[in-house]
């Protein structure tokens, strides 16, 4: 016998599951497409998702709260144009002279630059006059995890998407229906997240509002990717894709996936509510901090079989924030550089500086920074502590592709940028 074959999953078992998807009567899909039709039909939500993501739109809701952001994004549009960013060729030449004018770089692996957590709006011009002084590059992905609310009201959201699309970078927000929101009334706020270890914060009806969120700002200001850490969350994006609503989403590395197995499960759901020309909404896949090479060679194989090696991207914690989430010194770039080579679509996330230099700062990286709410951020002098501490994360990103660089290996940097 072989045993193998007794893994196939019959034909009657796919019949009962699609009898619950599809059964009238259903409690939770009832409650589900009840939120949906909140927003409309799926093509009405698609179609005010692609309005207010338009740059008019964008521009107007920055000028309607935060009219002095838009100087900086008219400049950014300005250098930009003007081509003040290094071109990936410059690059290159700076790294290794001219030998770089005759060497083939492995593009087809292409690691990209990520940086968590752009918070603040103001931290982006100080980051691209950087980059335009130096010759240096900006990254091609960006996290944020600031409460969305307070985003909205100060005009940072728009202003960021904006800015983001201007530089042509992915980006992704993180809802407030999050752990830290109250759902879970046992627990309080970051000082007990160990609470949250197993269920992060998405009880009962929070699931719903999570997609009720999403929905509210997918149609008013054209978010499209955002943090998924909840078996529930995760199921509702991918039913919300299949009803034809262009969610994307990526997995947090607080779900905590970290064997190949977990990746299997996730991406087998993934493979059952694709569409029909193949893709799905899960565009990112945040691997725990404990994984290793081998986990993302093995997840590789079966990523591609299922056909989505260029859709689902591999998000690896490069460095990590000097306090409040591992054991430092945290450094896994010498790791990336051994597999860069031979597994696709991977992005180096760098979520605090470079360990030798967190380690002199008065004010290191804290992953609890990103809780705090800008009033008390501004009155406890801090401000310009944590906007060092991203623009630190910038330079680490720049010594993972220096590194690349001088093995070869390619990278993903800003690609309105860096041409």
């Amino acid at each position: 016998m072989n045993l193998q074959q007794l893994l196939a999953i019959p034909p009657d078992r796919l019949e009962a599951v699609n009898a619950v998807f599809t059964d009238p009567n259903s409690t939770v899909m009832k409650e589900f497409l009840e939120v949906v039709a909140r927003y409309g039909t799926p093509e009405e939500i698609n179609r005010k998702h692609r309005e207010n993501r338009k740059m008019e739109a964008l521009f107007a809701k920055v000028r309607e709260r935060a009219p002095e952001y838009i100087k900086d994004l008219e400049w950014l549009i300005e250098q930009r144009d003007r081509g003040a960013f290094v071109t990936v060729a410059d690059y290159r030449r700076a790294v290794l002279g001219p030998k770089a004018d005759t060497m083939t770089f492995k593009d087809e692996y292409a690691v990209t630059l990520e940086v968590s957590a752009l918070q603040y709006f103001p931290w982006i011009r100080p980051m691209c006059e950087k980059a335009i002084a130096e010759r240096s590059l900006v990254p091609g992905r960006f996290i944020a995890v600031r409460k969305m609310k307070e985003s909205e009201l100060d005009g940072d959201l728009p202003a960021i998407v904006a800015a983001l699309d201007i530089m042509g970078c992915s980006f992704v927000e993180t809802l407030d229906t999050k752990g830290t929101d109250g759902s879970n009334p046992h627990l309080g706020g970051p000082a007990t997240i160990t609470g949250y270890f197993g269920g992060i914060g998405q009880p009962n009806e929070h699931a719903l509002q999570w997609l009720d969120e999403f929905l509210y700002y997918y149609t008013n200001y054209g978010v499209q990717h955002v943090l998924n850490f909840n078996a529930g969350t995760i199921l509702l994006a991918f039913l919300l894709y299949k009803l034809g609503v262009d969610i994307n989403f990526k997995i947090s590395v607080y779900f905590g996936s970290d064997n190949p197995y977990h990746a299997l499960w996730i991406m087998t759901m993934a493979k059952l509510f694709s569409r029909d020309d193949g893709s799905t909404p899960l565009i990112g896949f945040n691997w725990s901090n404990s994984i290793n090479n081998r986990t993302m060679e093995l997840t590789a194989e079966f990523r591609r079989a299922l056909g989505f090696e260029r859709n689902i991207r591999f998000e690896h914690h490069i460095v990590e924030t000097w306090k409040s989430i591992v054991i430092q010194p945290y450094d896994r770039r010498a790791e990336l550089m051994e597999i860069a080579d031979h597994v696709a679509n991977i992005a180096a996330k760098h979520e605090g500086g470079l360990p030798e230099v967190e380690q002199t700062l008065d004010h290191p990286s804290d992953i609890l920074d990103y809780f705090r709410e800008k009033k008390e951020v501004i009155e406890s002098g801090d401000w310009e502590n944590l906007q060092k501490n991203f623009l630190l994360k910038v330079e680490a990103a720049n010594s993972t592709a220096r590194m690349l660089t001088e093995r070869g290996l390619s990278f993903i940097a800003a690609p309105r940028l860096h041409k």
